[in-house]
């Protein structure tokens, strides 16, 4: 016996996934039940009324308002519809105001009485999304001090990089190095030495609340920290607040020839971000500085001179 139509609408009506048939030109012909109630939930105000739009000129609309989803979204559908691809599918975040969500759509087509028509799907992929972004989050993460890693470091510093070359901002890096911490450790032990690194990386997420802004355990007693769009003189003065913080902790270290307490060595280098330069050249002036500061008695910060 041939399946009804209404038997086929009922098992498209059963599919937990968003369905949507539109026709070459974009116009919405069918929709199933998921995708209704979906819209219905998150405030759409069509209702059943889904036939009288064109999803080409939605997406087309969403891109016009600076959505990049929506942009990514159009291209990939009329690129099926072009016979340029035979599917489609991409992830996007369509998050709510409770609750972070993914979805992946995809895009395939069939023929119908000689009609080309394609299906668009939206499935709910919430789940790996969350659980990929907390072993993301885990992998960034030093397992000891709970801030960021060498791992995280090196991809931020990337991002940051390329995001004042873009605009034509300074990026300051510093490298924060704990004085004579092999005195502490073999005075007073190895747990003390690790309750120092915790007390020393607190500290530091402190002066690193912009957006531009990062911290990282950068390995052993060595911190870093990248300041985005940040002259010399103003990752400077932050970087003598923070000293000061760090001298208020009163640590004890007093096998330290320096103070009797726990102190830091600090160095700093600015750049304009360019084309002909690497992140690496940033790093080897902080890192220089750094070499700098405890070669002149430690506890001290060091300034690129080409900062200033």
């Amino acid at each position: 016996m041939k399946p009804s139509p209404e038997f086929l609408s009922q098992i498209l009506d059963s599919v937990t996934e968003s369905l949507v048939v539109i026709d070459e030109s974009g116009d919405i012909i069918f929709v199933n039940r998921s995708w209704v109630t979906f819209g219905l939930n998150n405030g759409c105000s069509i209702g059943d009324n889904w036939f009288s739009i064109n999803y080409l000129d939605e997406c087309d609309k969403a891109s016009g308002m600076g959505d990049d989803f929506g942009l990514i979204a159009a291209d990939g559908i009329r690129s099926v519809i072009d016979g340029r691809e035979r599917s489609f599918h991409f992830e996007y975040p369509c998050h709510g105001e409770r609750e972070k969500r993914w979805f992946m759509m995809r895009v395939t087509s069939f023929v119908l009485n000689e009609q080309p028509y394609f299906v668009i799907s939206h499935h709910n992929i919430t789940k790996r999304k969350l659980a990929e972004e907390k072993a993301l989050d885990l992998s960034q993460t030093d397992g000891l001090t709970n801030i960021p890693n060498r791992r995280f470091f090196d991809e931020f510093l990337h991002h940051e990089w390329k995001r004042c070359i873009r605009l034509q901002m300074p990026l300051s890096l510093a490298f924060i190095d704990i004085d004579h911490f092999k005195l502490l450790n073999d005075t007073y032990g190895h747990h003390k030495g690790d309750q120092c690194l915790k007390a020393l990386a607190s500290t530091i997420q402190k002066f690193a609340r912009r957006p531009g802004d990062s911290c990282a355990r950068f390995g052993g007693e060595e911190f870093a920290m990248i300041f985005g769009n940040t002259e010399g003189a103003a990752a400077a003065e932050q970087l003598n607040n923070l000293k000061r913080a760090v001298s208020d902790l009163r640590l004890p270290n007093v096998q330290s020839p320096v103070e009797p307490f726990l102190t830091v060595s600090i160095g700093l280098a600015t750049t304009y971000p360019t084309l002909d330069q690497t992140e690496k050249d940033l790093i080897k002036r902080a890192d220089s500085q750094l070499y700098r500061a405890k070669e002149n008695g430690r506890d001290l910060i060091c300034w690129d001179s080409e900062s200033s």
